[in-house]
């Protein structure tokens, strides 16, 4: 399990000083509270005035915050993919198979069941609207777990190669249901626009509504009156990032204006949190401190190990739950801590197999003097095709951080980590590095485990493969600009083919949407460099197959007939342009004849 109990552990007990005494109201036959979930992309922990950042404004979180029960001490993933498949399963990242944001290791195993499909099952409506991130191919896409409004952009962001070509937060095409469909509007305005829309057509009925933003993940893109009143303040590294949360924030306060006029406000259990440690809030020297902006007296951001990467905001309100005052809890929380509350709070049954990494929080949101039991929690940073461990590990117990496995840090004393104590309190190191490999024996259990993208079924059929998720290399075009440029690499999709046939297999340097001829390039094109590449052969691996042509000025795609074995497999494709460096196809469409 991700929380290991030390009942005879040295270390003291923490209590939060500020928690709140009352008890939620009795349900008898009240209907069920709503969930709303709101999660924004790479905004840290000091990117809230009301949280201590003079740099920025963000009245309506602020409101919230005054509102609202904070987890002052909760823990995420240190990027955006492996938070959000620990926030869906209520389990360690690495174990459910999402340790990485591209490499089809952001693909959230086909066997493990969502907060989605547990509300889903309960009788609550499910909606998403935002970013996924968790896959974008059958069985992955969250319309295959447990959603039943889906409005989303492609990849692990608005750009990205699986994304809708040519988006640029703006009157874009999302992915409706599975279904590209154009919207008028900035990206977030639209999120909530739809999200809003989901709950009106819901709200006689409970629902369970994830709102994940993109923004403030870059691209950084917002309109200029967001960003013009940052500009010329030497204390803000970039004025588009606090404009992109500023428009968040006004989003915010027009969702509280639709609940508070609907009536849905009290019985509405209303979540901000964030995904990471902030990308942008801050410019850090070369040892991790803030030379620039405001990071709450943390060392590092995004990726890193050091608090600054992975601790992050959460503000819980509930009025008619009794959870509608200021208050504060100081205990460790993490993100895998989020369903199994929620579950409890909203008296949903769920199956005895149905087993969570997290702890439920409701004893501490509501005071009960039963004690809590201090756990010790992990989080790392990965991000490589396989999981290695001691790989940028940050320990967590009560106020004490081992990070790396050898860097010890009193976070009540020392809360920037710029005092390595490591040598005098070698037996707390010790016993914090035996928490360690327990906690890794745990998560890492099903760490030799592929997720494979499925074939050949009803639910996609065409499906589109895109080079977001190659596996087997370390470098990937994960975005449209490294197509658009002709990065020069290759890898193979790990695929499951689920009936025996015959199957087209369509080679493609441009998405269908966009479909230029495989040769084609303009660099002086207003949306960027195009590339052209004199593309002589296309060749493709699958299974026993493997199968080449010669490509003519005019194809635009190398269309291969293959008949296909069910089972596992994997695909490897090959542009070669008569140079010495070969490179694989950006993206295949896959159709079973």
């Amino acid at each position: 399990m991700i929380r290991i109990l030390f009942s005879c552990f040295l270390f003291a007990i923490l209590f939060s000083s500020c928690q709140n005494t009352d008890k939620p109201a009795e349900k008898e036959e009240a209907k069920r509270p709503n969930v709303i979930l709101i999660m924004t992309d790479d905004q840290g922990y000091g990117d809230l005035a009301c949280l201590g950042n003079e740099f920025i404004k963000t009245p309506n979180l602020d409101k919230l915050y005054s509102q609202s029960t904070s987890l002052t001490d909760f823990h995420v993933g240190t990027t955006c993919a492996p938070t959000r498949s620990a926030l869906m399963t209520g389990k360690h990242f690495n174990k459910v198979g999402v340790w990485h944001t591209i490499n089809g290791r952001s693909l959230l195993r086909k066997e493990e069941k969502t907060v989605a499909n547990v509300f889903a099952d309960a009788g609550y409506n499910t909606g998403i609207f935002g970013k996924w991130h968790l896959g974008d191919n059958y069985p992955f896409r969250p319309q295959d777990r447990g959603f039943q409004e889906v409005w989303v952009h492609g990849g692990g962001g608005v750009t990205q190669a699986p994304d809708y070509w040519g988006n640029d937060y703006f009157d874009d095409t999302y992915y409706h249901n599975g279904h590209p469909e154009k919207v008028e509007g900035y990206c977030t305005d639209v999120w909530f626009s739809k999200a809003i829309d989901f709950i009106d057509k819901n709200k006689d009925k409970p629902f369970f509504c994830y709102i994940p933003t993109n923004a403030p993940h870059g691209p950084l893109f917002v309109d200029e009156k967001y960003s013009e009143p940052y500009r010329g303040n030497e204390n803000i590294p970039s004025p588009e990032f606090n404009g992109m949360i500023t428009n968040i924030d006004e989003n915010v306060g027009l969702l509280e204006a639709y609940l508070q006029k609907n009536n849905l406000a009290d019985n509405t259990i209303l979540i901000f949190m964030t995904d990471n440690g902030t990308a942008n809030g801050v410019r850090l020297n070369g040892k991790g401190f803030a030379e620039k902006g405001f990071n709450a007296n943390m060392r590092g951001k995004k990726g890193s190990n050091y608090e600054g990467g992975h601790r992050v905001p959460f503000f819980i309100r509930w009025p008619q739950g009794g959870l509608s005052k200021k208050a504060e809890i100081t205990q460790n929380t993490i993100v895998t801590d989020v369903l199994p509350t929620l579950i409890d709070l909203c008296g949903i049954e769920v199956s005895k197999d149905l087993q969570f990494d997290g702890t439920s929080l409701k004893p501490l949101l509501y005071g009960n003097k039963a004690p809590w039991k201090d756990r010790m929690l992990m989080v790392d940073t990965q991000r490589e095709y396989d999981l290695k461990k001691y790989k940028r590990p940050s320990v967590m117990f009560n106020e004490w951080r081992l990070v790396n496995g050898d860097e010890l840090y009193n976070i009540a004393e020392d809360p920037a980590q710029a005092t390595n104590v490591a040598d005098q309190y070698p037996d707390r190191v010790v016993a914090m590095k035996a928490g360690y490999e327990e906690l890794w024996e745990d998560v890492s259990v099903n760490k030799d485990e592929i997720s494979r993208i499925v074939v050949g079924v009803q639910d996609e059929n065409p499906l589109r493969l895109s080079s977001h998720d190659w596996a087997g290399t370390s470098s990937v075009p994960w975005n449209q600009g490294h197509v658009r440029s002709g990065v020069k690499l290759n890898g193979f999709w790990n695929l499951t083919v689920a009936e025996a046939g015959e199957y087209e297999i369509s080679l493609c340097r441009w998405p269908r949407s966009f479909f230029k001829t495989l040769r084609w390039g303009d660099p002086n094109n207003e949306a960027g460099n195009f590339k052209p590449i004199n593309i002589q052969t296309a060749k493709l691996k699958i299974g026993e197959n493997e199968l080449s042509k010669p490509i003519s000025e005019r194809d635009k795609e190398a269309k291969f007939n293959v008949s296909l074995r069910s089972g596992e497999t994997t695909l490897q494709t090959w542009f070669d342009d008569g140079t010495p460096d070969t490179f694989g196809a950006y993206y295949v469409y896959i159709t079973k004849v």
